[in-house]
């Protein structure tokens, strides 16, 4: 029975190091380059947050 059990696990060793293969493939995928273009914006949040801090800090210290 001992025997039987080795060589079964030396057969599904055997199956799962044999799975792949080592065929060199014709197949070459090139890579692909996704350029995304920013929206120009006339927008002034880069300005107005950092004012809006100010405004805060000055009326705290205010009081």
């Amino acid at each position: 029975m001992k025997k039987i059990a080795l060589a079964a696990a030396f057969a599904a060793a055997a199956s799962t190091a044999m799975a792949g293969s080592y065929a060199k493939d014709d197949v070459v995928m090139e890579p692909v380059v996704v350029v995304e273009e920013t929206a120009a914006s006339s927008s002034s949040a880069a300005i107005v947050v950092p004012l809006l801090l100010i405004a805060v800090l000055a009326a705290a210290a205010s009081n």
